[in-house]
C-alpha cells in the first residue's frame, strides 16, 4: 500500500473497509517510510515497528466498525498512552509509563486508529526544542513548537494525521513551519484528561494533517461532528471575511505580507466579500495577558515538580515557573477578565463578519535547531478560544512553507473549515 499517504482519511478508510487493502500493508508502508527517513527527521520519541504490526494483525480480525479503523495516526507524546512510554519531552519522565490512555487517545483507539507511535514534543509543551528538524528545509530549521514531531512527521508522509496541543501557538506555527494544515478546534472541543496540562485555560486539542478535508473528517469523528458534511460544496460565496492584521502587523514578514494578500485574492476570487477589520481596543493586550495566564497556570500546575524534581527542568521552562510564581491571584484575575471582555467584544465583531483572515506566522521557519519561532500572531486566539485553521500557500522568500490563518467564531468550526477548504482548493488551481 506504498501510495496510502496520497489518499485522503476518507479514501483510506473506504479501501480498508471493503477489503481492497489491509490495515497491515497500511503499517508496512508507514513502517518503511518512517524507517527511511526517521534518521534523518527525528520525529519519533517512540516508535515500535513491531508493535505497529501486532496492532495491524489485530485490526484486521476485526470488522471495520470504527470510523477510523486502520488510519495510521501519530500521538503527541504529551498524552498519555497505556502502551507506550509518555515522557512529556523531560527527562524526569523518561521512563514514565501511563496506565491508561488520554482521553482523546481512547477515543482514537476505539474509533479503530492504527496508533503508530509517540511524536517529539517540546519539553511539557514550551519551549526548549527537541530534536525534530524542519523536512522542507535542506539546512537545519525549526519545525516549530510544541506539536514539533507531529508537523515534520505529517509534513515528510510518516502518517497522514498527528495529534497537536496548542496553548499559545503549539499547532499553527508548526503547521506554518513544515507547510501542513493545522486546525486547533473550539476551546473545549475534545477533552483535555490524561493530557500534562501546561495551562488548563488555554491547552487546546487539535490537529495536524495534509489537508483541511482530513482535517475536518479526523476531528469530527472524535467529537462527533457532522465537520465533513460541511465541506461537501466548499461554497463561500457571499461569505464576509474580515481581514485582521492583529496589532502585531509590523512584526510580519514580507512572505507573511504576501500571503495574506495571496489568501484575500483567492477568497475573493472564490465570491467571498473581504474587508478591513479592526479588533476591538481590549484585543490589543491580548499577547500579554495570555504569556500572564500561562505562566500563572503553569507554575500551579507544575508545582509538585518544581519542589522535587526541578534538576530536570530545562533553564527556560526553569525560567517560566519563576516567572509564574512571581505573578499574584490579582494580576491573573485580570489578565483572565480582559479576554472575558475581548471575547464579548469579538462576539459583536462577528456579527458583521463570517470569519476572520490573521497571519499565522512572522515568516519562514528560523534556521537553527535551538529556537522554535515566535507565536506572537497565535497567542491571542488560542486565548479567545476560537476555532483557527492554518492553510498552507506554497512557499516565502527563501523557499520555505508560509500560510495564514483562517479565525471562526466559537463553535463555528464547520464554517471556518468550509472557508479554509475553499482556500486550500483555490490554491491549488494556481499551482
Amino acid at each position: 500500500m506504498k501510495d496510502y499517504a496520497l489518499l485522503s482519511l476518507q479514501e483510506l478508510a473506504e479501501r480498508i473497509g471493503t477489503g481492497k487493502v489491509t490495515v497491515e500493508a497500511v503499517a508496512h508502508a508507514a513502517i518503511e517510510r518512517i524507517t527511511e527517513l526517521e534518521p534523518e527527521i527525528r520525529a519519533w520519541q517512540h516508535f515500535d515497528p513491531a508493535q505497529v504490526l501486532r496492532q495491524a494483525r489485530r485490526l484486521d480480525t476485526m470488522p471495520a466498525n470504527g470510523v477510523l479503523h486502520g488510519l495510521p495516526v501519530g500521538v503527541k507524546d504529551l498524552m498519555d498512552t497505556a502502551d507506550m512510554p509518555t515522557t512529556y519531552g523531560s527527562p524526569i519522565y523518561v521512563d514514565h509509563h501511563p496506565e491508561v490512555d488520554a482521553a482523546c487517545v481512547g477515543a482514537t483507539r476505539h474509533a479503530g486508529a492504527l496508533l503508530v507511535g509517540k511524536t517529539v514534543t517540546t519539553e511539557f509543551a514550551t519551549f526548549h526544542a527537541g530534536p525534530t528538524r524542519n523536512p522542507r528545509a535542506a539546512l537545519p530549521h525549526t519545525p516549530g513548537g510544541s506539536s514539533s514531531g507531529s508537523a515534520a512527521a505529517v509534513a515528510c508522509g510518516m502518517v497522514p494525521v498527528a495529534f497537536g496541543t496548542q496553548t499559545a501557538g503549539s499547532i499553527v506555527r508548526p503547521a506554518a513551519f513544515c507547510g501542513v494544515v493545522g486546525y486547533k478546534p473550539t476551546y473545549g472541543t475534545l477533552p483535555l484528561a490524561g493530557i500534562k496540562s501546561l495551562a488548563i485555560s488555554l491547552d487546546t486539542v487539535g490537529v495536524l494533517t495534509r489537508s483541511v478535508t482530513d482535517a475536518a473528517f479526523f476531528i469530527g469523528a472524535l467529537a462527533q461532528l457532522p465537520l465533513s458534511s460541511a465541506l461537501a460544496t466548499n461554497d463561500v460565496k457571499g461569505l464576509k471575511v474580515g481581514i485582521v492584521r492583529t496589532p502585531h502587523w509590523d512584526r510580519a514578514g514580507a512572505s507573511t505580507r504576501a500571503a495574506m494578500t495571496l489568501a484575500a485574492q483567492l477568497l475573493e476570487t472564490s465570491g467571498a466579500v473581504l474587508r478591513d477589520v479592526e479588533l476591538p481596543s481590549p484585543c490589543n493586550a491580548l499577547s500579554e495577558a495570555q504569556i500572564t495566564i500561562m505562566a500563572y497556570e503553569a507554575a500551579a500546575a507544575f508545582a509538585p515538580e518544581r519542589a522535587s524534581q526541578s534538576d530536570g527542568f530545562s533553564k527556560s521552562f526553569a525560567n517560566l515557573m519563576e516567572e509564574g510564581s512571581r505573578i499574584g491571584g490579582e494580576r491573573y484575575v485580570e489578565a483572565q477578565a480582559l479576554a472575558a471582555t475581548a471575547r464579548a467584544k469579538l462576539v459583536q465583531v462577528f456579527e458583521s463578519v463570517d470569519l476572520l483572515l490573521a497571519p499565522s506566522t512572522e515568516g519562514e521557519a528560523p534556521a537553527g535547531l535551538s529556537a522554535t519561532g515566535d507565536p506572537i500572531f497565535n497567542r491571542m486566539w488560542t486565548l479567545l478560544g476560537n476555532p483557527c485553521v492554518h492553510v498552507p500557500l506554497g512557499n516565502g522568500s527563501q523557499g520555505l512553507p508560509i500560510g495564514v490563518t483562517l479565525v471562526g467564531p466559537r463553535w463555528g468550526d464547520d464554517r471556518v473549515l468550509t472557508a479554509a477548504a475553499r482556500l486550500e482548493r483555490g490554491y491549488a488551481g494556481t499551482s
